[in-house]
């Protein structure tokens, strides 16, 4: 059983900008980032699955371009409501404390809080691994909440665990009824992501 989790290239954003589902395209360097992944992915991969986004699709559509590709809302991102592709800075404070307090479980106006994230792409999940081996290209908000979906870890941890940047590849097996997780790609990139205000 192989499940390999593929986070989108770098997205051409502004540093400082709120995103989840706005649908942001990728940067100049897109070729150079999914051919290092393409390294990492056995050939032989027919199942995948994939955030209709299309900093998600065009990287699944280059990496498998024989394969039948299926598209599902719950891989997508966090939905960020009201503060999609704002400047964090900007978010009204009194609004954002209690989210930057609890994460977890408070939502963003109009959006998600991450438990709903983690319930429905643990869901598929579930699903999608009795189709193995297969590749799923998501978000880095849905691979760290699989991650903490099979291996027991708080979300509230997940940040501070899995550190995923851009392009990474982590390949998911199973080993004696437990699975076992391996990040086989993860390059540092020259500058931190921000998801959160100053």
């Amino acid at each position: 059983m192989e499940i390999y989790l593929i986070r989108h290239t770098t997205p051409d954003v502004a540093r400082g900008i709120c995103y989840g589902q706005a649908d942001i395209d990728v940067t100049d360097s897109f070729h150079t980032e999914a051919s290092l992944i393409k390294a990492y992915l056995p050939a032989s991969i027919q199942q995948v699955h994939c955030s209709p986004l299309q900093r998600c699709r065009k990287l699944a559509e280059l990496l498998f371009p024989q394969a039948l590709i299926q598209y599902h809302d719950a891989l997508k991102e966090i939905n960020c409501g009201d503060w999609e592709l704002k400047k964090w800075d900007d978010i009204d404070k009194a609004e954002i404390q209690p989210w930057m307090e609890d994460f977890v479980n408070v939502c963003i106006p109009n959006g998600e809080n991450y438990v709903q994230l983690h319930e429905r792409c643990s869901l598929l999940f579930d699903q999608l691994i009795q189709n193995a081996p297969a590749a799923i290209v998501t978000h880095g908000g849905v691979i760290r909440s699989i991650l903490s979906h099979i291996t027991s870890t708080p979300l509230k941890e997940s940040f501070n665990k899995f550190s995923l940047h851009y392009g990474c590849v982590v390949k998911i097996t199973m080993e004696n009824s437990q699975y076992a997780y391996n990040i086989v790609h993860n390059i540092i990139p020259p500058e931190v992501e921000t998801h959160k205000p100053k």
